[in-house]
């Protein structure tokens, strides 16, 4: 289960809250944050998220679909325009707004219609959950509201991602520097890397590096970081010395990546 904090605003392959409003008092929780299934053409896909208010007041909050791209930050980018070839026409939401009661709950159900002439490929798109505008009294923006960004793919057909590694650096990542691989996924559905990397650096320290979990869009070539593992949650691993020697697979889906290359800073 996800959730918009009083203080902070994340995209964590699903979400999206405005700080000020969240400030304000919107407290709401949706699971799952992110739908990733697939749905053969003429058919129709359902499923259901759960929404909870998590404030002692009563809620309205306001649906509605929206395209979306990650920028180069991997950040959602959300449109109300339809982007080219959208499949927001395919899709229906059980209602543009609902009422939830005080820590209360309620599940809405949204569809897919997918043409029985769709092409192979992935229906991306996103619902948005909006709070009420709220007057905030210290900003010189009359009005805010929180929102919340559904995240779904939806591979349609035989649509899949082709990754690829087309090479590596070290780089500094959350304050540390560490091995990036820089992936491109030329095929029709996206993609997201894990499985477990074994690296060697040059004072022969053995470490397991783990990848980030970005998306990666069709057509894009994004840096993946490889973060290593410590041996407890408490204890951080040592400084790496580069170069590193990385040698392992990742995976997603039916497919594997192997890795064995050296990455020197």
């Amino acid at each position: 289960m996800s959730r918009i904090s009083m203080q902070a605003a994340c995209f964590a392959f699903g979400l999206l809250a405005s700080a000020s409003a969240a400030a304000q008092g919107f407290s709401a929780l949706v699971s799952p944050p992110r739908f990733e299934d697939t749905a053969k053409p003429g058919t129709t896909y359902r499923n259901v998220v759960e929404i909870s208010n998590v404030s002692n007041t009563a809620a309205h909050y306001s649906l509605r679909t929206a395209d979306w791209t990650l920028d180069d930050k991997a950040a959602a980018v959300f449109a109300d325009a339809l982007a080219p070839n959208s499949c927001r026409p395919w899709v229906g939401l059980e209602a543009a707004g609902i009422d939830v009661a005080a820590n209360g709950k309620r599940r809405y159900r949204f569809e897919v219609a997918v043409p029985a002439d769709a092409p192979s490929g992935e229906c991306r798109f996103a619902i948005l959950l909006e709070g009420d505008p709220e007057r905030v009294a210290s900003s010189a923006v009359p009005e805010v509201s929180g929102r919340i960004g559904i995240i779904v793919y939806l591979t349609i057909g035989d649509a899949a991602a082709q990754l690829s590694m087309l090479g590596g650096k070290a780089d500094t990542v959350d304050g540390r520097v560490v091995p990036v691989l820089q992936i491109r996924n030329s095929g029709n559905a996206h993609g997201r890397l894990a499985g477990l990397i074994d690296g060697v650096d040059a004072q022969g320290r053995k470490f397991v590096f783990a990848p980030s979990s970005i998306p990666l869009l069709p057509g894009e070539t994004r840096a993946i970081s490889l973060m290593p593992e410590g041996d407890d949650p408490d204890t951080p691993a040592p400084p790496i010395a580069f170069p590193v020697q990385l040698k392992g697979r990742l995976e997603w889906g039916a497919q594997r990546l192997a890795i064995d290359t050296a990455i020197a800073q």
